[in-house]
């Protein structure tokens, strides 16, 4: 038999974009921002461009409540795109919005996103889980480091982004979280695809980064 009809697909979808992750982890850029490095103005740089990709994941929402694939995973505790307009106001003042402007990298990501909410749920699963566990995972390490390098309040404006105020046990939301993907409705063809595509996502997470590294280079 076929391992991969064996294992779990959380467990599968997981291992198999492990060497993506890994990469998107290990950039330059978001190394040198966890190492205290880079100044306020490049984490808000990358926090107007998460607003695009929330913007993209959450604008659909209420249209994939009912799908059968997607609907599952429309938790509204799990909603960013307000938190991030606060961390943005906090950042950038009132007038933040006339200042936004996505990187090509962020705006390919954002239509990628749009595309799958149109015409593949399946698809914009892939995205969701990428963003949604990761943020509360490895996000909760920028988080810390946002709050040590650059004096925010603890939990407070400019990292409300992290904060997952309703949810009260993340390892049993993310165990929860995972029980939906093993339970994911579709057939195992299907199942390949949402892996190729959560390497995908981890892909253009990368190329994000890739130019954010670039716009905000270390100095020699």
């Amino acid at each position: 038999m076929d391992a991969s009809a064996t294992t779990p697909f959380s467990t599968l979808i997981r291992t198999a974009s492990h060497e993506q992750h890994t990469e998107a982890e290990n950039s330059s850029f978001m190394s040198d921002m966890l190492g205290g490095r880079l100044g306020v103005a490049a984490y808000r740089r990358y926090t107007e461009q998460l607003w695009f990709v929330y913007r993209a994941l959450e604008s659909a929402s209420q249209a994939l409540s009912a799908d059968p694939v997607a609907g599952p995973f429309i938790r509204p505790e799990l909603a960013r795109t307000a938190h991030l307009e606060r961390d943005l106001a906090h950042l950038g003042g009132s007038g933040w919005r006339a200042e936004l402007r996505p990187l090509p990298s962020t705006a390919a990501y954002a239509a990628r996103i749009e595309e799958c909410t149109r015409a593949w749920p399946a698809g914009y699963v892939a995205h969701h889980y990428t963003r949604y566990l990761g943020d509360l995972s490895g996000g909760q390490i920028i988080r810390g480091t946002a709050e040590k390098t650059w004096g925010f309040e603890r939990k407070g404006d400019g990292v409300r982004f992290y904060v997952f105020d309703g949810i009260g046990n993340p390892a049993a939301f993310k165990r929860e979280y995972r029980e939906l993907l093993d339970a994911l409705p579709v057939d195992e063809l299907e199942k390949q695809r949402v892996v190729e595509e959560c390497r995908r996502a981890f892909a253009l997470n990368t190329a994000v980064f890739g130019e954010l590294g670039q716009e905000f280079p270390l100095s020699a």
